[in-house]
């Protein structure tokens, strides 16, 4: 890969990776028509999505902030009510709203580590296949509508619970599909759900924090053991671009969600998908 390869795929996962277009769709695409026209690798996105984060990180450091001490402090009288009740369940919706988010975070993102773990051959490899990519593109984009149209968009996020936080945490695991999108995803959980727009885009933007951190440092870390199809230096400087990018799209989904709907995303998931299944059919693209 070369640097102007490095640039582009970094503005693109910093475009897509907040809106519900799926960042690793796209990256998995645009890799087809760059100069070197391969896949830039699930390695490659992985450590990317590191610059997209920290984003999230700086645009909601103060509510992170927040979260985490107040779920530092609690911690220990946690202990002596779950050795008094002995129900996780209970003692998560007990607690005060900034410490039990940092507890559905937690219990949000289980899912995703577990099915990445028990998956990961498969979502290096054979998911990555661009039939599969074309079809989630379409089929969670027509999700996502159904979803917008239907959803009562009333809850909001003190009224996240234990099994919410779950099924947030299994829409943001699909997201392992490339083509499903992590927002995408677990926006359209929480839209089903009755969460308002907002609610569920920032439930979605923190739940994804603990992920992708995680998953970011460990492909960091194979890569650096093991040698990549990609060099260090472009992963590098396409992490850094796609941080600056990622940062200014943040704001601009927050604001757009304050009085717009998802249809233009639809649309776009919708026409894309069903290009690269006119590509792959024409020859033009290869699986």
């Amino acid at each position: 890969m070369g640097w102007l390869d490095a640039i582009i795929l970094g503005i693109v996962q910093g475009l897509t990776e907040f809106i519900p277009v799926s960042s690793s769709a796209h990256l998995r695409i645009v890799g087809e028509f760059l100069p070197g026209a391969r896949d830039p690798g699930a390695i490659f996105t992985a450590v990317t999505q590191l610059g997209t984060e920290t984003a999230v990180l700086l645009y909601f450091w103060k509510d992170i902030v927040r979260i985490a001490s107040r779920w530092f402090r609690s911690m220990q009288s946690e202990k002596t009510q779950l050795r008094r009740r002995g129900n996780p369940a209970e003692v998560v919706t007990s607690r005060d709203p900034e410490a039990r988010m940092g507890w559905l975070i937690i219990v949000g993102s289980i899912p995703i580590v577990v099915l990445g773990l028990a998956f990961q051959n498969a979502i290096e490899g054979s998911l990555r296949n661009l039939w599969i990519v074309a079809t989630m593109l379409i089929a969670f984009g027509l999700l996502l509508l159904v979803a917008d149209l239907v959803g009562r968009k009333t809850r909001t996020l003190s009224e996240l619970t234990v099994g919410r936080g779950i099924v947030f945490g299994l829409a943001q695991a699909l997201a392992l599909i490339p083509g499903v999108s992590r927002s995408g995803g677990t926006i359209t959980a929480g839209l089903f759900m009755g969460f308002t727009r907002s609610a569920a885009a920032r439930y979605s933007f923190l739940l994804a924090l603990p992920a992708v951190f995680g998953s970011g440092l460990y492909e960091l870390a194979k890569s650096l053991r093991e040698p990549s199809s990609v060099g260090l230096a472009e992963t590098a400087v396409a992490t850094v671009i796609a941080f600056v990018v990622g940062l200014g799209v943040i704001a601009f989904l927050m604001r757009w969600l304050a009085s717009h709907g998802y249809w233009p995303f639809v649309v776009y998931r919708v026409a894309l998908g069903a290009t690269v299944i006119v590509l792959l059919s024409a020859g033009i693209l290869q699986p």
